[in-house]
């Protein structure tokens, strides 16, 4: 990003101008890519199926094709492939957990939502006092967020998942459990999710399935406070340039710091239509815009706070201060903040060029629908492991709550490369055939 703001805005708003003017000829002449705007409004053409019956057809027999495994099996598979378990080290003094099995249990105990005391009634040799001292001294967010890195990294460098993306692009999303029992007093209502008290796992997954980063939050709170937390703070080799959410992912502020952090943001905004573009100059320079034109662009306000606005990124990027921590505020501040409003009119910029650039391009809408796509298809494997207790929430304690959402992530990260190995085996069997 360039310190100078003039030089800064200046290459922004010409860009700004060169785009809303090509934007504006093509909605003139009727030549945007399946889509229309007239004054009426505008109308995109939905997206057809992407997946050749071809390729459902090897996706299908593929699927025949992989054994049939217990958990337990596949979890001592990857450990043997990857050693994630050695990043469970003794609080005190770094040992590794000397009971393996003891250890998956624990994890596992987490994961499908059973907790320690039915996990030791089912599990012979095992007691709950064994796995309660594991637990107190081998498993912290830390390095469950270790051994995670281990598994999406192992994913990372397959040869295979090259197949579903190279590793730059994610998504993240929200994926909300019920609190029951003692949890739900810890429990918040969203009338989006109906009158009953939960918890949001929010979760970021590459573009190869591999889910890099999640955490427990409240129902309550909106997505998009969330997103830039995981593509900043996860501890994989992944190097994040392109990043979806759906529509409860963006605010302006988040378009702002997503750009001056180096991330391209492109969510799939409900209503399009209906969200305004921002244009540097008059709204009468752009006449075939206007029913999309919310307004005009405060500059003024953008270079009076343009060293604030770079010391927040500073300090978001350096982890001096989180960027949810940071966005919680900005969204709390008073409309006349002077941070919060400059930040806001960046954002218009960014959103704005995003826009226009999702109107030109139906390659766009189709990699963003896709990676969203992936995100859904790791929420549906994620309510299938997390399936006792009714796949409520009954912990009280926030500390249990993170451990069942980094247990639940870890084994989702496990069966998507154990998938990953034994696909690679199927479609190399049914190339040698």
């Amino acid at each position: 990003i360039n310190p100078n703001s003039d030089q800064y805005l200046e290459e922004r708003l010409q860009l700004l101008d060169e785009q809303l003017a090509t934007v504006a000829k093509l909605a003139k002449d009727n030549e945007l890519p399946d889509a229309m705007l007239t004054e009426f409004g505008l109308k995109i053409t939905p997206l057809d199926a992407a997946v050749p019956d071809t390729a459902q057809a090897l996706i299908d027999k593929t699927s025949q094709l992989l054994p049939r495994i217990k958990i337990t099996e596949l979890l001592m598979d990857v450990d043997e492939w990857t050693g994630f378990t050695r990043h469970f080290t003794h609080l005190k003094d770094r040992a590794l957990a000397k009971d393996k099995t003891l250890l998956l249990s624990a994890i596992l105990g987490d994961a499908i939502n059973i907790g320690l005391t039915k996990m030791a009634d089912s599990s012979p040799g095992m007691t709950y006092a064994k796995l309660s001292w594991l637990q107190a001294w081998h498993i912290r967010d830390e390095t469950y967020a270790t051994a995670l890195a281990e598994l999406v990294n192992s994913q990372f460098s397959h040869s295979f998942a090259a197949n579903w993306g190279d590793g730059t692009t994610s998504s993240s999303d929200g994926q909300r459990f019920r609190a029951s029992g003692r949890g739900e007093s810890t429990g918040h209502v969203n009338p989006k999710y109906g009158n009953e008290p939960g918890r949001l796992f929010y979760t970021h997954i590459s573009d190869q399935y591999a889910p890099f980063s999640t955490r427990v939050v409240n129902v309550g709170v909106r997505d998009s406070t969330y997103v830039l937390d995981g593509l900043l703070y996860h501890e994989s080799d992944l190097r994040i340039e392109e990043h979806y959410t759906d529509t409860a992912g963006f605010t302006d502020h988040v378009f702002a710091l997503m750009h001056l952090l180096g991330f391209r943001f492109a969510p799939r905004i409900r209503d399009l239509g209906e969200t305004k573009l921002y244009v540097p100059q008059s709204v009468q320079d752009y006449p075939t815009l206007r029913p999309m034109i919310g307004g005009t662009l405060n500059i003024k306000h953008v270079r009076a706070h343009w060293d604030e606005i770079l010391r927040l990124a500073a300090s978001i990027k350096q982890g001096t201060v989180t960027a949810s921590l940071m966005l919680r505020k900005l969204g709390s501040y008073p409309r006349q903040n002077g941070l919060a409003v400059a930040l806001r009119e960046l954002g218009r910029i960014e959103r704005t060029l995003f826009i226009l650039d999702w109107l030109q391009s139906v390659e766009l809408r189709r990699r963003v629908h896709a990676g969203l796509n992936k995100g859904e298809a790791r929420n549906a494997l994620a309510r299938a492991v997390f399936f006792n207790r009714l796949g409520e929430i009954r912990d009280r304690s926030f500390e249990q709550q993170r451990y069942r959402a980094s247990g639940l992530n870890l084994v989702t990260a496990a069966i998507v490369l154990w998938n990953t190995v034994y696909l690679e085996r199927a479609t190399q069997g049914l190339t040698d055939a």
